[in-house]
């Protein structure tokens, strides 16, 4: 079988099959572009962390962690729980100057009872940090900085100023 290019009808079939493809291109990009820029502004320094880690895959497990997430039974603490969390957080911070590394530990610990408390999972640390960069991308960088300090002291590698 043999196509006669010159064939008006072909030339046609052929335009419309071009369009069709490059416009479907174009709106799955717009829509990858879309996502990028979604993602990017919901996880802000959390998007990069995700991308060097992931590289390609980034986007994808950023998805992933918002949709686990979607699952977890995530609240507020209510009002006693609060009390009673930040008086244990004042405790905690006025033994500070005494026992730097006892309250260090302590703190690391009250984080993750808060955690445990409104509803995140309590594995590893590495898995609560990105659970909570779901809904505080900002928040977690602070939670992976006082963790990783807490991990030094716990070696005798930290200072008092950290």
């Amino acid at each position: 079988m043999s196509f006669d290019w010159t064939d008006p009808k072909l030339i046609a079939l052929a335009t419309a099959v071009f369009v069709i493809v490059a416009v479907a291109v174009w709106l799955y990009m717009r829509k990858r572009k879309g996502t990028t820029a979604a993602l990017r502004q919901k996880f802000g320094p959390e998007y990069d962390r995700a991308v060097l880690a992931h590289g390609s895959k980034a986007e994808g497990k950023l998805e992933d962690r918002e949709k686990r997430v979607k699952k977890l039974n995530i609240r507020d603490l209510d009002s006693m729980e609060r009390e009673r969390y930040s008086k244990r957080w004042q405790g905690i911070q006025s033994r500070f100057v005494d026992s730097p590394k006892g309250a260090v530990a302590e703190a690391d610990d009250l984080v993750s009872s808060v955690m445990k408390t409104r509803g995140y999972p309590v594995s590893e640390f590495d898995e609560r940090a990105a659970d909570i960069s779901v809904d505080h991308p900002r928040v977690v960088e602070n939670c992976r900085s006082a963790h990783e300090v807490a991990l030094r002291v716990g070696k005798d590698q930290a200072t008092t100023e950290e």
